[in-house]
Order: C-alpha cells, then sequence, then structure tokens
C-alpha cells in the first residue's frame, strides 16, 4: 500500500495560496467597482469640503452681533451674495457660506427682535442696548454674541486637501469607499479584476430538492459556497452538479476558463475520487496535497495549464463533508481568492478563550465558536459533516495541536455569513 502525501503544515498551506500573482488593473465606473480592490492609491481629486460651508441650520453672520437681517437665504447648492459686517443670512446646513461671513448662529439661539428688527444671539450674555426694547428678556438691553469666528463652520479642506492621500491600494471598495471616492471627485475607479470562479460539486448522492431519500443528501454546499465566494471576492460564473466519474471531471476542468475552479469532494483515495487522476491528465501541478488540519486535511491546491490570456489558473480541492469543505474554503480557497483580487491582507483576528478549546492531537483544529465580548467558547455539533454549529457560529478558533486551556489567545478567521 502506497503511503500519502505529507501533510502541509495549516500556515504554510495557506501562505502558498496568498503567494499567487494579482490579477491585472481595470478601470470600473463606481457603480461597477462595489466588491473590488483598489489597485492604485485613491489621492482627492479636490479639497473636501470644497468651500467653507455651513454645519448647522442658522444665520450666517459678519461680525459681532447683532445683526441686520439681509434679504433672502441660503440653500445648499446655491450661490450666495456677499455679506457686509453686521449683517446676517438665513442659512441652511451644508450651504456654501457667504463671502463676508465669519460664523454660523443656530436656528435655536437666533431670534429677530421685534422692536429693532435685528437677529439677536439668545444663547449670549446681555450687551449693550440697542434701539427700541428687547420685549423677551423685558429690558432695553440686548443680548451680545459670543460667536467666535469659525462657529459650526466646515472649512475648506477640512476633511482633506486636493492630492492628499486617502486609502491605499487594496483596499476593499465598499459602499461607504464608493461614497468617499465619489465625494472626492472619482467617476471611475481603477480596481483589480475579481477572479471568476467555476464551482463543481461532485457525488451521485447529492440531491438538489426534496427530502433525503433512497440513500441520497441534500447537497449543502451548492446553496453555501457562491453567495460565501462572492462576498470575499469572487464571482461564481458557474455551478454545476455532477455525477461521480473520471470522465465528467476531466472534462469539466479541462473546459472551464475561470480563473480558479472550485471542486466538492473526491480529494481523498477513495474508490470514486478521480480529481488527482484528472488533475493529471490536464497537466496541472499540485502546489499543496492534503493539510494537517482537522477537519478538511484531504484538500488541495493545484495550478493548472494557463489560458488564453497566459495566466496561470488554479483549482482548490474541498472534501465533500460540509463543515470539512468550510474548513479547506478558509484554509486555501478564500487567502487564494483575496490575492487574487488584490485585497489587502486585514492582519488576524484574536480572541481568548472563555473555556478550553479541544484539539487535535497532531493537526491543526478549525472549531467554531461563539464570541461574548472578546472571548470565545466552543459550540456543539463540530463533526466534519455537520453545519449546526457553523450556522450559530461568530468563526473558526484556529486551535493549535493539542488544544488551547482557558485563557488562551487564538485566531479566529470570518466564516460564511450574509
Amino acid at each position: 500500500m502506497t503511503a500519502g502525501p505529507l501533510p502541509t503544515d495549516w500556515e504554510k498551506a495557506r501562505a502558498v495560496a496568498r503567494a499567487v500573482p494579482v490579477l491585472p488593473p481595470a478601470v470600473r465606473d463606481l457603480a461597477d467597482a462595489l466588491g473590488h480592490a483598489l489597485a492604485e492609491p485613491l489621492t482627492a481629486l479636490t479639497d473636501l469640503p470644497p468651500f467653507d460651508t455651513s454645519a448647522m441650520d442658522g444665520w450666517a453672520v459678519a461680525g459681532p452681533g447683532p445683526w441686520r437681517p439681509a434679504g433672502g437665504g441660503v440653500l445648499a447648492g446655491g450661490q450666495p451674495e456677499p455679506l457686509r459686517p453686521g449683517t446676517a443670512v438665513p442659512i441652511a446646513t451644508g450651504a456654501r457660506l457667504p463671502e463676508g461671513g465669519d460664523a454660523v448662529l443656530r436656528r435655536e439661539d437666533g431670534e429677530v427682535d421685534a422692536g429693532s428688527g435685528l437677529l439677536l444671539d439668545r444663547s449670549a450674555s446681555p450687551g449693550p442696548p440697542v434701539p427700541g426694547r428687547d420685549v423677551a428678556r423685558g429690558s432695553d438691553e440686548a443680548p451680545g454674541s459670543d460667536l467666535t469666528p469659525g462657529r459650526d463652520i466646515r472649512p475648506r479642506g477640512q476633511e482633506c486637501r486636493a492630492g492628499n492621500p486617502l486609502l491605499p491600494a487594496g483596499t476593499s471598495v465598499t459602499a461607504t469607499v464608493l461614497g468617499l471616492a465619489a465625494a472626492a471627485g472619482y467617476e471611475r475607479l481603477t480596481v483589480h479584476r475579481r477572479p471568476r470562479v467555476d464551482l463543481l460539486v461532485l457525488g451521485d448522492e447529492l440531491l438538489e430538492t426534496g427530502l433525503p431519500r433512497d440513500g441520497r443528501i441534500r447537497d449543502a454546499l451548492g446553496p453555501l459556497l457562491p453567495p460565501w465566494l462572492s462576498g470575499r471576492g469572487a464571482d461564481v460564473v458557474g455551478r454545476p452538479l455532477l455525477p461521480d466519474g473520471f470522465g465528467p471531471l476531466y472534462e469539466a476542468v479541462r473546459d472551464s476558463t475561470a480563473d480558479v475552479v472550485v471542486t466538492t469532494g473526491s480529494t481523498a483515495a477513495g474508490p470514486v475520487d478521480f480529481l488527482h487522476d484528472a488533475l493529471r491528465a490536464v497537466g496541472a501541478r499540485l502546489l499543496v496535497d492534503s493539510v494537517a488540519v482537522r477537519p478538511g486535511h484531504p484538500m488541495l491546491l493545484a495550478e493548472l495549464p494557463p489560458g488564453a490570456d497566459g495566466r496561470p489558473r488554479h483549482l482548490v480541492g474541498l472534501p465533500g463533508n460540509p463543515l470539512a469543505a468550510v474548513a479547506g474554503a478558509v484554509t486555501l480557497a478564500v487567502p487564494l481568492l483575496r490575492r487574487l483580487g488584490g485585497h489587502a491582507d486585514a492582519g488576524p483576528l484574536d480572541a481568548v478563550c472563555a473555556a478550553a478549546l479541544p484539539g487535535h492531537p497532531r493537526d491543526t483544529r478549525l472549531l467554531p465558536v461563539r464570541r461574548t465580548g472578546r472571548a470565545v467558547s466552543p459550540l456543539p455539533f463540530d463533526g466534519p459533516a455537520m453545519l449546526r454549529g457553523l450556522a450559530l457560529a461568530d468563526g473558526l478558533a484556529v486551535v493549535p495541536p493539542g488544544g488551547a486551556e482557558a485563557g488562551a489567545v487564538v485566531e479566529i478567521l470570518d466564516v460564511p455569513r450574509p
């Protein structure tokens, strides 16, 4: 009996997946850039704000109060007339500050005196007398103004100046990044292309609909993997359910034009495990052939012959058991896809063990855990064929060989979620 391959250390396997070349950049309209990674730094094309604006609804005022109200008002998007000293004009939040205006009196603090017709600052202390009667105070004195120049004004360039770096290359384009890019003057972004993925779900025993019957079970990975891989930076372009057999698997791998082929099942050496044979037949090169991790150790990563553009393509072979397949995905598929798409490595997320986490005697173990504050606790139903524990999990704890004691710090991996 021939011995199987020597398993690759878990950390080393992830490093191999991250060592692939990044996909080339492309220019996308803002609406089409979501989920990509910036291929170059985002630099401000304008000052933000581009001009002095009001931070509050109220009055733009010029000089010390009280002020003589000017006609009209200033709305966002308008081009205001200059203000003379001692005058004020109503202004809306976000509107451009008139030339000569040096502060904003909040609406709740301002009142036009019925007798004098002057705008008074009701938040200030009484000041010098003014013509007319201050009926609100029952005195002949009007309040002065404690407004300092710049009060409730968002000055031009407060957030950034044109040419300032905003975000580094490798930043994932989220909805917030799109908003910042638009505010900074962009209509298009230079991003890395998202890797295209063919997902091949293998197994005669799998059903796409209905209850398990006649020795067959429902396919759990077909619904689970595409939205998760899409959320991690991939475009899943194909998801066929293939029967067991060398021919269908060989043809699907040979004919795929995707950047990455992801298979489920057929990674071990059982009677219907044909993935290794198919890889040899298409001329693939194995980069990782089994990993010292539980569950999911019979996973693999292979380099496929180059595509039409001359770039190498890859295949990630995941075990067929659901939790084992997720373990394979976080070990090989997700790091590979994030690297191909040019996303910066966010670094590990750590947590403290609220209770002891059981481990494997020799291998790394990936264990579903629930988080309470910064501490995590193990969840039941953590067998390689189970998803119940994973559905409740906040992450997968990376448990070293032998386990982790209560109080130990462990790395936490992201799990499939909306």
